[in-house]
């Protein structure tokens, strides 16, 4: 996928070749329906804590940074490009963003309520407790490949 997507787009990878591959949530069934709400539109953003970057040594996002969306399973699905980015705190979520990121019914509160109870699981999980004031990276993206799936430019 990444060299069909490299090979279509030369000049977006020069720009930023590193890539990371990863998946969202952190279950089979999770990561499904984020992906299902990808491959529809309706999700173009998405919110990790910066601590779950550090936690598996991957760098913070960059403007420009791609990234291969998997399946629950593992199966390559879409190549993302970051558009935006910012890091804040929990707090800072704003309705746009909550509709952005297309999840539930699309609104601040049902983000905030859901967000609370995945960060506190996956820190947990973690051995660490989660805080509203944990920096939070905000990233809106672009799905740019396959070219049956990618965004109008």
């Amino acid at each position: 996928m990444w060299a069909d997507y490299a090979a279509a787009h030369p000049e977006a990878v020069a720009a930023s070749p590193e890539y990371t591959i990863e998946h969202f949530g952190d279950s089979v069934r999770l990561a499904d329906e984020l992906l299902a709400h990808v491959l529809s539109g309706r999700k173009r953003a998405t919110s990790e804590l910066v601590s779950d970057f550090l936690e598996r040594g991957d760098p913070v996002p960059r403007i420009g940074s791609h990234w291969i969306a998997c399946d629950g399973r593992g199966v390559p699905r879409v190549v993302i490009r970051s558009v935006e980015l910012r890091i804040g705190t929990f707090g800072s979520a704003d309705a746009a963003f909550a509709a952005d990121e297309g999840e539930d019914d699309l609104t601040l509160e049902s983000w905030r309520r859901e967000h609370r109870v995945y960060w506190t699981r996956v820190s947990e999980a973690q051995g660490r407790e989660w805080s509203e004031e944990d920096e939070i990276v905000f990233e809106r993206f672009a799905v740019v490949w396959p070219p049956a799936l990618a965004d109008p430019e």
